[in-house]
């Protein structure tokens, strides 16, 4: 199955609360979109990697993906060599996507810079025919996605753009609030974590209200990018 986007996350729940609002846009413009969650989050304060996985499904399910996938790799601990960028090559050969989605290059949670920077060099290597890779058997050929862009996450970075995603912050929501062991509930008993808070759930609507304001717009989402971004001509520009 051939994508137009892959967004990847180090932990389940990172797409959803990086850039679930322009997924959603992009699927009902009748983009193929899939997802690839590096761990399973199983080093999370709250919930299980178990819980992860069934909380994962729903959010894809409201998304309206084509394909999420897990790799597998452990939490807090992934490194970015040689046998974690085979898999991620594995997954970019696979889907032959045109834009990548990834997470923020800085972050308060290690696994973000961490994963941003394993899956941009991937998206590289991915490209170079004299690395062979298969699947299910049979020979991958080379793919490079024409753009890597990466999301904001829990850090106020400077986007380089940002996407109109006005229309879509409630299903956005729903996704998020998916990963319902995960974010603010009055009544859970579990410990107390920098995203289980009214605060961090909240912050999501601001920021993406904020980023609007800033540019004429309901409602946006930020990227940054690894090279300049070019258009045909100024009237593109808004």
């Amino acid at each position: 199955m051939k994508l137009d986007i892959l967004a990847f996350g180090a932990h389940p729940d990172d797409v959803e609360l990086g850039c679930a609002g322009t997924i959603l846009k992009e699927v009902a413009l009748g983009k193929k979109v899939g997802i690839v969650d590096l761990t399973r989050g199983e080093l999370g304060t709250r919930g299980s990697a178990e819980i992860r996985d069934k909380e994962a499904a729903a959010a894809a399910a409201i998304l309206g993906v084509s394909v999420r996938e897990n790799l597998a790799f452990r939490d807090g601990f992934f490194v970015n060599d040689e046998a974690h960028q085979l898999e991620i090559i594995k997954m970019i050969r696979k889907y032959q996507p045109d834009i990548v989605l990834c997470n923020a290059v800085d972050d308060r949670h290690i696994d973000h810079p961490k994963g941003s920077q394993l899956v941009s060099d991937a998206c590289f290597l991915s490209g170079l025919m004299r690395i062979f890779t298969s699947l299910d058997g049979e020979e991958q050929k080379a793919w490079r996605p024409n753009v890597v862009y990466h999301y904001i996450q829990w850090k106020n970075i400077v986007p380089d753009f940002v996407v109109d995603i006005t229309g879509y912050v409630e299903q956005k929501t729903a996704a998020i609030l998916a990963y319902s062991s995960q974010f603010y509930d009055p009544n859970s008993k579990e410990p107390e974590s920098p995203i289980s808070s009214k605060n961090f759930l909240e912050s999501l609507n601001y920021r993406s209200r904020d980023l609007g304001r800033l540019t004429g717009l309901e409602h946006a989402e930020g990227f940054t990018v690894e090279r300049y971004l070019a258009v045909n001509s100024l009237s593109d520009l808004k």
